[in-house]
């Protein structure tokens, strides 16, 4: 375990010199920094304490980095506007709670949705300090099949709805039905929060042409918050750092909402059409999903909601790519999450092959916190 624990901190070390290296380039035209002298700072600290924190010069520009880096994103041009909270001095669920409701309403903007992280304690020598449960700040409950059958809620959510149940969460039981927070401190029990239903802008779908689409009931939250996932800056591990950009449409229409392990809503958009009956329409699924996706795009901008669809998104990708070399900089890319669910061959970022490069910084996946915290 030592060899493991000095090679950790080895592989840290060389990590944080090496980001070091890069703000000193990157940065060299704005910052006051002498890059020398914090060099030697953080070679000492880690060779004291194992870790060095971070200025908020770097946690900012790591940060964009970390989304420039990160693989899975198509919507990576924007990565140079990320705004930053730091708020690296709470780790105490009650007030992590009351401060995540400041990062919704910036994010949120009055629709005009703004790219935001909020920063929370970093992890120690001894590990993380501070979880959040949630995979995303919004999502809906999912609570298993009824008597008839059907499927209430967001199956995806399953999981994460039951350990809520757990904790004392007493739901309303409806399709949409705003999961609470579960946060919890190194050494304490998680604490449940209500989710701030007030804070959330949620937007009721209907279509443009198909006048009974509204009685189908669906929404969904406007800002997608990842509260799940670790930020990586310079040898340092950041658990709780909720970050969003804005929704890419096909995310909402094609996947949420569409596919079979999700809502499902394709059969009852596709009979309601007239596709399933008296003869099946060989492409009912295609024909459904591009009206789904319509009432999607047509819903969040008539309530003023920014939103990207999946053409104009790939667009913008090969923009950020053609930017990129530009500068001498490989990308980094994950060929699955890049290329939308809809329309795939339609569009650019279809016909390239991509290689995740690992680049770090970076916002990287954790195991479940009720499995490893």
């Amino acid at each position: 375990m030592l060899q493991n624990t000095n090679q950790d901190k080895t592989n840290s070390l060389t990590e944080a010199m090496e980001f070091a290296d890069l703000c000193a380039e990157e940065l060299a035209q704005k910052s006051t920094t002498d890059w020398d002298e914090r060099r030697k700072e953080i070679e000492a600290s880690f060779q004291k304490f194992g870790m060095c924190p971070l200025s908020l010069e770097e946690l900012e520009h790591g940060a964009r980095v970390a989304w420039r880096n990160n693989a899975r994103c198509i919507g990576r041009l924007f990565w140079s506007s990320l705004k930053v909270r730091d708020r690296r001095d709470l780790d105490k669920p009650e007030l992590v709670a009351a401060d995540l409701i400041e990062h919704i309403r910036l994010a949120t903007n009055e629709g005009k949705i703004q790219p935001l992280l909020t920063v929370y304690a970093p992890a120690d020598t001894k590990g993380p300090r501070l979880r959040i449960w949630n995979h995303q700040l919004f999502g809906y409950a999912g609570y298993g099949k009824q008597a008839d059958g059907s499927y209430l809620g967001d199956p995806k959510n399953e999981i994460f709805t039951t350990k809520a149940l757990e904790l004392g969460w007493q739901p309303a039981r409806t399709n949409f039905d705003l999961l609470p927070w579960i946060i919890q401190k190194r050494g304490e029990q998680p604490c449940l929060f209500d989710s701030p239903v007030a804070d959330c802008l949620e937007v009721p779908l209907r279509h443009p042409r198909l006048e009974w689409f509204s009685l189908l009931g669906l929404r969904w939250y406007s800002v997608p918050i990842l509260s799940d996932m670790k930020l990586r800056i310079g040898g340092m591990d950041f658990p709780a750092a909720p970050f969003n950009g804005w929704y890419m449409g096909t995310e909402i229409g094609s996947r949420d909402l569409g596919d079979t392990g999700r809502y499902n809503i394709l059969p009852e958009l596709a009979e309601r059409m007239g596709l399933l009956s008296p003869k099946k329409d060989r492409l009912w699924k295609d024909r459904a999903l591009v009206e789904l996706n319509e009432a999607v795009l047509h819903s969040f901008s008539v309530d003023g909601v920014r939103i990207v669809d999946h053409h104009r998104a790939s667009s913008e990708f090969m923009r950020f790519v053609s930017m990129e070399q530009q500068q001498g900089r490989l990308v980094s890319g994950n060929w699955s999450w890049l290329v939308p669910p809809m329309s795939s061959s339609a569009t650019e970022v279809f016909h390239h092959n991509w290689k995740d490069r690992k680049f770090v910084p970076d916002y990287l996946l954790q195991a479940p916190a009720w499995d490893s915290f």
